[in-house]
């Protein structure tokens, strides 16, 4: 579990900062659809306003996952069950954890 903590704390800084672009990308296109014709299903380039809202909105949505499945990681650190199966209740792989610091279970109980 060493550096467990560095790893996934930076890992909750880069997504922190994700969000934020993720936010003010979302703002943009919502103050765009303020200016823009109010028929954007015939914009002549392509993908309408409505479709971006939606994109960027679920990318917001998948960064909010991920930083809630890093605080559940940071708090099982804390609580001295990080690095144990979920499922099963023995240790998860390091190789797992290094590749994915936020794992829940091993490999067997993910594969079942």
């Amino acid at each position: 579990m060493d550096g467990a903590r560095e790893l996934l704390e930076a890992e909750r800084s880069r997504v922190l900062r994700r969000l934020s672009e993720l936010t003010g990308d979302f703002d943009e296109v919502v103050a765009a659809s303020r200016d823009a014709n109010a028929d954007d299903e015939h914009d002549p380039e392509g993908a309408t306003i409505a479709f971006e809202r939606s994109q960027v909105a679920a990318l917001v949505e998948q960064a909010q996952r991920h930083l809630a499945e890093i605080e559940a990681a940071l708090d099982r650190l804390t609580d001295g069950t990080y690095g144990l199966c979920e499922r099963c209740g023995q240790p998860i792989a390091p190789a797992r954890l290094e590749a994915r610091p936020t794992a829940r279970t091993c490999i067997d109980c993910a594969q079942s």
